[in-house]
């Protein structure tokens, strides 16, 4: 969720959408003749602060395209920049087109806690959300986690990915994943989190399927017993930098023969 630095949110909306492949355009928008020429779009951007209210009024003609068009075209877009202040119809397209999101991924942006729980708040239908550690760096804390566990969909949701984000801790995790309980993925490599956060998964994540523990260096041999009796479909679990013994592998496929343990190596701490 980049912040838009432009002139005016208008013209970064219509900017926005000429990202969009060519042939999606052509079809969602050439049939109704509002395609904009890329030249008129980048004068637009030229104009100063003051002319935004012109600039507006110039792009109004995209006020008249249906709701459910306007929503198809901005699903064609990797993310929801903050366009929404453009005008009535924007704001309506990008509310109906989140609510329709199935997946939805913070990866390489530098999203904050509150950008976060308004988008997760409002994409109803979500199933995938990923808040990976990008480029740049994802922001959330445990206030953000704990704003997304109390979100709508966060009951439905498959998968989350939490990689690389070191600002949370098992405060905000736990929270989490005690109202997820249709979490089948769940990503906390390259986190600080403790045999705690595990332990909150083995109670209340029954349908989980593979946990990724990269480098968890916190979480012992108790959490990842924990975690294997409390979830019996578990079908893997990276566990690549933690030191776990001989003894504690042989304890963990006895509780689940079928469990795939990454690395299969005893011994790969680092």
């Amino acid at each position: 969720m980049g912040t838009i630095t432009m002139a005016n949110s208008a013209a970064a909306a219509l900017l926005s959408l000429q990202m969009m492949d060519t042939k999606s355009r052509g079809r969602g928008l050439k049939r109704r003749g509002f395609l904009a020429d890329e030249d008129q779009a980048r004068a637009r951007l030229s104009n100063p602060p003051a002319a935004a209210t012109k600039v507006e009024e110039k792009l109004c003609h995209c006020d008249v395209l249906p709701e459910d068009v306007l929503a198809q075209c901005l699903s064609h877009l990797d993310s929801f920049q903050d366009m929404a202040s453009a005008c009535k119809r924007w704001r309506e397209g990008i509310q109906q087109s989140l609510a329709c999101q199935t997946k939805l991924s913070f990866a390489g942006w530098r999203p904050d806690d509150g950008a976060i729980s308004r988008l997760v708040k409002g994409a109803g239908s979500l199933k995938e959300l990923n808040i990976s550690n990008g480029r740049w760096g994802c922001r959330i804390t445990d206030v953000g986690l704990i704003q997304v566990s109390i979100a709508k969909c966060c009951p439905n949701l498959a998968s989350i990915s939490l990689w690389g984000v070191t600002a949370i801790t098992d405060e905000g995790v736990v929270q989490l994943v005690r109202r997820a309980a249709s979490l089948e993925h769940f990503n906390v490599g390259g986190t600080f989190i403790t045999d705690v956060s595990v332990l909150a998964l083995a109670s209340h994540c029954k349908l989980l399927k593979s946990i990724n523990l990269w480098c968890c260096r916190h979480v012992t041999e108790t959490g990842l017993l924990a975690v294997v009796k409390g979830c019996q479909k578990l079908e893997s679990i990276n566990v690549w930098g933690m030191s776990i013994s001989p003894s504690c592998r042989r304890r963990l496929k006895l509780l689940n023969p079928k469990l795939h343990l990454k690395p299969a190596a005893a011994n790969h701490s680092s």
